[in-house]
């Protein structure tokens, strides 16, 4: 019995020799706000020449990754100078769909018909499988879903941030919002595809959004998630304070926790005892990646249970109470952790 199809849709963006890009065809929709939002993604429509050859993200829970590619001559499409292709899905797997589209792709460039893109996607959609005589085969089975969250490297953002990645593990486990700014799109997928890693126990990538524009309709979707982790290439964000809790400058390798957010994120002896086995953790060098990150996440299960053995309960669901806290007499900076760790566990009583 296959799984349920992960894949939404395919679509096909070209810039013509007269610098238009257009929507010239997709399968089998794609509403009217995602293909403005992915054009804007695309790297066809900016005044700037910089193509980005792999672009993905995501726009009101729909993922989607866009492969660009420049036409080379001799070739079936004259008029057409670049094009991107899209693939929508439900699944965040950025190296799954970059290899597809690169598939997909060959074939426009060598047929420049969408009949030959749409057979692959129904192949794969259908059988997860496609295979052509002149571009190999292309299997869904060979790319993971862990190993697309194990891609990136949590011992590249330890050593960026060192000490100050208890910042980012506390933004994350709180459920705070979190931005980014790097000018180069490549950077910032890069960089903030490894950070929900150090929250290895919720496994939920759909807290990333790697690239957004200042926006209205980009901007008042990602206002609508509760905690996420966003990137963006502008540096106007900053005029933005409503949108962040915590800044992180990736230029600079500067964390800023935003004014209104620092009762919540004020580190006492708890953090700091979390943030040196991240940082020795991560600095040994006979660690792996997923070592680290199976590190972090026992500490992250400790913590977890010594929450829950605070208030257990007869149905199996532990509810805390502030006062039962107060009872307990942490010192300031943890029993305010461990308030709002509550709140975001969803394990607090009001």
């Amino acid at each position: 019995m296959a799984a349920a199809p992960l894949m939404l849709g395919v679509g096909l963006v070209e810039k013509d020799t007269n610098g238009d890009a257009l929507w010239v065809w997709c399968y089998p929709t794609i509403t009217a706000e995602l293909r403005e939002v992915l054009l804007r993604k695309c790297s066809l429509t900016g005044e700037n020449d910089v193509i980005h050859t792999f672009v993905f993200g995501q726009f009101r829970r729909t993922w989607y990754y866009i492969t660009t590619t420049q036409v080379q001559d001799p070739t079936v499409l004259p008029k057409v100078t670049h094009f991107s292709l899209v693939l929508t899905s439900k699944d965040f797997n950025p190296e799954k769909y970059a290899a597809f589209g690169k598939v997909l792709c060959r074939m426009y460039m060598k047929y420049g018909n969408p009949a030959r893109i749409m057979e692959g996607y129904i192949s794969v959609l259908t059988n997860g499988i496609w295979e052509t005589e002149e571009n190999g085969s292309f299997l869904t089975k060979d790319y993971d879903a862990t190993k697309a969250y194990l891609a990136g490297s949590i011992k590249d953002v330890v050593k960026q941030f060192g000490m100050e990645t208890i910042i980012l593990y506390t933004g994350l486990m709180l459920k705070k919002r979190i931005v980014v700014y790097h000018p180069h799109i490549e950077a910032l997928q890069e960089f903030t595809r490894t950070l929900p890693t150090l929250i290895w126990h919720r496994q939920d990538w759909s807290i990333l959004h790697p690239c957004i524009h200042l926006n209205q309709d980009e901007l008042k979707a990602l206002k609508t998630c509760t905690g996420y982790v966003a990137g963006f290439t502008d540096l106007k964000v900053t005029d933005r304070p409503d949108l962040y809790d915590v800044f992180v400058n990736l230029v600079e390798s500067e964390l800023t926790i935003m004014t209104h957010a620092k009762e919540a994120m004020t580190m006492g002896k708890l953090h700091k005892d979390i943030g040196q086995l991240i940082v020795q953790s991560a600095g040994d060098p006979e660690k792996s990646d997923a070592q680290v990150i199976k590190e972090i996440s026992q500490k992250t299960k400790e913590i977890l249970a010594n929450l829950a053995s605070l208030a257990p309960d007869e149905e199996g669901k532990s509810k805390i109470t502030l006062e039962m806290l107060k009872e307990r007499r942490f010192p300031p900076a943890t029993e305010s952790f461990v308030y709002h760790l509550a709140a975001a566990e969803q394990m607090l009583q009001i």
